[in-house]
């Protein structure tokens, strides 16, 4: 219920009341008198009546206060909500829902689980309940910096640029979409990603790479020597069934990623390939096949649930859970020898680096990797690439002086 007060060293009276659940105060230019008190009494019974109806207009009253412009954004919102709900313009929680029915034909399951998580944690509990035409440009960026704050549970760290992009990524795909169907200004236009850091790539060298094949838990020594050689990724390694290994033509097909648990396509339409087996790679392929022979022959289980017959698994014959075998094998093999740490990605690297050093054609390079053509190559990988490749610009001075040598011969 609304009050009439005076504020100290102040004659002038002010209304102290709450609206729309907020407290406000607003000075009047009436003098602290019995009649202008029973004035503003009047004044205020009013007030309240309209606030009970809902047609309470705060400008009205209050032409100069600094709160006129807020309610006014409130009012306005609400009316908006109004329209478009009449007009047909869905909430943003509901569209959302059709949106994922309607894409989910497009995407991987990995990358439906992980624009799922992006809308659980974090866009449906911004936008649910907001009206699509009402999102504005200010409410993006507002998001976006919001974003910036959240940090994990279980570390200090907030989220990093590259994760602020990706949530803004999918609620850019939403807008855009919706803004179409639904005939309204996409507040998402000219908003820029945020500048990330650029993925850290530390490659092994080749004795780095030996050293940890020497000291890594001898059950895993032909899983890591086939991922250091071959450049697969974790998912391609991880999902390698042994129909997909061909020991005659010496090759590994790779037509399938394991990400979850979850067997699907690879990454990229590239990723289809066939990748050439070294020497080395194939005698630890041999190996691994002795071992699940022998494990066959045993009547120890080598199928997966579904009938996969996974190389590279568990006793029982399930795939392997690379945080698992990180956080048990990886990165204390690591830690045992001495070197730096890096995430097991960098094995594929590594591999890329290696084939570089070693002079082998780049266009052979990109194909092992699954790359649509070499730029990556020379993009990524060719700074780590020892100068004895000649990369630094005195194969082409050695060949200058060369030619000049052999005219100033032949000219004698």
């Amino acid at each position: 219920m609304a009050s009439i007060r005076t504020r100290k060293g102040s004659q002038l009276l002010f209304v102290d009341f709450v609206y729309r659940n907020q407290r406000c105060r607003e000075t009047t230019n009436l003098t602290d008198t019995p009649a202008n008190r029973k004035k503003l009494a009047k004044v205020i019974e009013k007030m309240e009546a309209e606030i009970l109806l809902g047609t309470f207009d705060y400008r009205t009253y209050f032409p100069k206060s600094d709160k006129v412009a807020y309610f006014d954004e409130i009012r306005a919102r609400q009316e908006h909500l109004y329209q478009s709900h009449v007009q047909g313009t869905p909430l943003f929680a509901d569209f959302v829902t059709l949106w994922l029915h309607e894409k989910q034909i497009e995407w991987r399951a990995s990358y439906q689980q992980k624009i799922g998580i992006i809308l659980d944690k974090y866009l449906i509990p911004a936008f649910g309940k907001e009206c699509l035409s009402l999102i504005k440009r200010q409410d993006v960026l507002a998001f976006r910096a919001s974003l910036a704050k959240v940090t994990h549970k279980t570390a200090k760290h907030t989220l990093s640029a590259t994760r602020i992009n990706s949530i803004m990524a999918t609620l850019y795909m939403i807008l855009k979409e919706a803004s179409k169907r639904y005939h309204f200004d996409d507040p998402t236009v000219d908003i820029k990603q945020l500048k990330a850091d650029k993925p850290e790539i530390v490659p092994f060298s080749l004795d780095e790479v030996w050293q940890f094949l020497n000291g890594v838990r001898a059950d895993y020594k032909n899983y890591y020597l086939v991922r250091f050689f071959t450049g697969m990724r974790t998912s391609e390694i991880d999902g390698l069934t042994w129909d997909c290994v061909d020991f005659d033509r010496r090759e590994i097909h790779i037509r399938q990623a394991i990400v979850n648990g979850v067997l699907g396509k690879p990454k990229t339409a590239e990723s289809n390939r066939q990748i050439d087996m070294s020497p080395f790679v194939y005698d630890a392929l041999q190996a691994q096949y002795l071992i699940y022979q022998a494990n066959k022959k045993q009547g120890k289980s080598t199928k997966h649930s579904h009938g996969f017959d996974y190389v590279f698994c568990l006793q029982n014959g399930e795939p392997l859970d690379y945080r698992n075998v990180n956080r048990r094998v990886w990165h204390p093999t690591l830690r045992r020898l001495g070197l730096k740490p890096r995430n097991a990605y960098q094995t594929r690297h590594t591999a890329a680096t290696l084939w570089l050093s070693a002079g082998e054609a780049p266009e052979w390079i990109a194909k092992q990797m699954g790359h649509v053509n070499t730029m990556m190559l020379f993009k990524v990988y060719s700074r780590y690439v020892p100068n004895a490749t000649r990369q630094d610009g005195s194969a082409f001075h050695a060949l200058l002086i060369q030619s000049k040598q052999e005219q100033e011969g032949s000219s004698c």
